[in-house]
């Protein structure tokens, strides 16, 4: 767990939670250097044993990580837990409020007995009215508008993966780095963070909430919404594929008329600013959506990249599998399943000195180092205060 040269190294983060949000926490700090600890019950995270579009969730959130067993009806286990606790950094968890004290792992005990700990609980909700409500993905879409605005408020549709989850780890590893940048200045207590998943939908739809502040008009869901470009579509193209293209610039617009036999449309007088465009979209659009059936994806792709023009074919996540930016080295990274199975995942989506981050991670085993742990709390080396203060 030593020598990887990342930025965490040498500060241990103990994770006590299950589905997304919490392990994609834990998951950004491991890929980041840190030492994570995952703690399970003796029959595992329930998260392990998911299938359907939940296969992917415990291989996916916790690679990186060490998996240890303990069983809080045993004394024993609980004080194992706690000399954990004292030699962590770090404690991550996603309990309904109320759920941790029973086990005496309140945020007042753990202040009390480890003042020195970072402690981040991804919740549904912030401190308010609602922070008593269990919440799901899918719950704080709907109640943000998120989902009015992806689809329409007749037909709301949550965004086509867990979002909100896995930007709320993310929001929590921000956090986390902020305490541990502060103990670096010399603060030696921890910190109490809560990260809210609702909170985190409604940063995304912010945009639309300050656009209804500053103007009085209701923001118009994504598919009914007022275009601020004269040709930004999805079109047909031919042998039945499809296409997006964007032309949002002066530039873009006569270089794009050009290529496409569409002159008569940059030479029109009644065109001649864009938002001359956007009024004339009803005429506009037609008519280049019949030149774009003249040409395949392929050959768009390679008219539109040389012009610059932003584009791009309509993919699923299955064909990101072929692509070439995709499949460019450090692009995919290998990874191994608890199984021993290997599984091909994006990397994290930074570079590092010029490097990616996250190959060869592997997927704990239930259990797999809970001797080598315990035996690591035996040895008097081992600091019965956090390593990053």
């Amino acid at each position: 767990m030593t020598g990887s040269g990342l930025p965490l190294e040498g500060v241990r983060v103990l994770e006590m939670t299950h589905m997304v949000m919490g392990p994609t926490c834990g998951m950004i700090l491991a890929q980041l250097g840190a030492e994570v600890i995952k703690v399970e019950p003796p029959a595992g995270d329930k998260t392990r044993s998911l299938g359907g579009m939940g296969t992917s969730f415990f291989p996916l959130f916790n690679r990186g990580k060490r998996s240890v067993v303990l069983d809080f009806t045993k004394p024993e286990d609980r004080e194992t837990m706690h000399r954990l606790l004292a030699s962590a950094d770090v404690f991550l968890e996603n309990f309904r409020d109320g759920q941790l004290e029973k086990q005496g792992l309140g945020a007042e005990e753990l202040r009390k007995a480890h003042p020195h700990l970072i402690v981040a609980g991804h919740k549904g909700f912030l401190s308010g009215p609602y922070d008593h409500r269990p919440a799901l993905d899918e719950v704080v879409q709907m109640m943000s508008g998120l989902a009015a605005m992806t689809g329409t408020r007749d037909k709301p549709q949550r965004v086509g993966s867990s979002a909100n989850d896995i930007m709320g780890g993310m929001f929590g590893a921000i956090a986390i780095l902020a305490a541990l940048y502060q103990k670096r200045g010399g603060k030696r207590d921890g910190a109490d963070i809560r990260i809210g998943l609702f909170e985190n939908c409604l940063f995304l739809v912010a945009q639309h909430m300050v656009e209804y502040e500053m103007t009085g008009r209701k923001p118009r869901s994504m598919p009914e919404r007022e275009h601020a470009w004269p040709i930004y579509d999805i079109f047909d193209a031919a042998g039945g594929e499809r296409i997006f293209i964007g032309v949002v610039t002066e530039g873009h617009w006569q270089s794009f008329c050009r290529e496409f036999g569409l002159q008569e449309l940059a030479d029109d007088p009644t065109l001649r600013t864009t938002t001359d465009r956007i009024l004339a979209r009803d005429r506009i659009i037609p008519r280049v959506a019949e030149e774009i059936k003249r040409w395949n994806v392929a050959e768009l792709s390679a008219k539109l990249d040389a012009l610059n023009i932003c584009f791009s074919p309509i993919n699923r996540p299955e064909d990101l599998l072929q692509d070439p930016h995709v499949l460019r080295p450090g692009g995919l990274v290998n990874n191994v399943n608890a199984d021993g199975k290997p599984f091909r995942v994006p990397a994290l989506p930074v570079e590092w000195n010029g490097g990616n981050i996250g190959e060869g991670l592997k997927v704990p085993l239930l259990g797999a180092d809970t001797e080598a742990i315990r035996a690591e709390l035996d040895k008097p080396e081992i600091p019965s205060t956090g390593n990053a203060a």
